[in-house]
């Protein structure tokens, strides 16, 4: 249970910055966003069924929540639209807070912002488990017993066993992952 509840807080942490990437981008351009949410708050996909949210707050122009249907999350950015499910909204003129309103790079900027931000986090992540654990290096004086020789190694000529002293007269490390 706790393994289960920890991938779920975990998986909604990326999500979260995910559509922060989004919300963040489309901040930076001056468009407006009308919804955060953590989770859906609305039966996935069927965006008109059951329509609820644990928690919402406006501020200014966005609505923040916490849906009830734990599978995701969205970020509603306004002029942002399906053209084949609203026509109306087609018809009238972009409001230059909209999306629809945009030069295309920065349209594209704000659809890869959440992307960009999971690449970014990847690295960061990677850099902290570097930082907390890294790479240990075993000098060859701690090893007593002598390497374990490989298919490759022995072709080469080394057999188990064998302590190297050094290579070419310098202090030789095993780097240990």
């Amino acid at each position: 249970m706790i393994q289960a509840v920890q991938l779920i807080l975990s998986l909604s942490i990326l999500i979260a910055f995910h559509e922060g990437g989004h919300f963040i981008a489309a901040r930076i351009f001056k468009t407006r966003v009308e919804k955060f949410y953590l989770f859906f708050d609305f039966l996935f996909p069927l965006p008109g069924v059951l329509n609820f949210a644990l928690f919402k707050k406006k501020i200014g122009d966005t609505e923040y929540g916490l849906g009830w249907f734990p599978l995701g999350g969205y970020v509603q950015i306004s002029g942002m639209i399906d053209e084949s499910l609203d026509t109306e909204a087609m018809k009238k003129p972009a409001e230059p807070w909209e999306f629809r309103s945009k030069p295309a790079w920065q349209r594209l900027i704000i659809m890869l912002g959440g992307i960009i931000v999971n690449i970014l986090l990847a690295f960061f992540i990677y850099a902290m488990v570097l930082f907390a654990w890294g790479e240990d290096k075993l000098p060859m004086s701690e090893l007593k017993s002598g390497i374990q020789a490989d298919s490759l190694a022995q072709n080469l000529g080394f057999k188990t066993g064998d302590k190297i002293i050094s290579v070419n007269g310098g202090r030789l490390f095993i780097t240990i992952i």
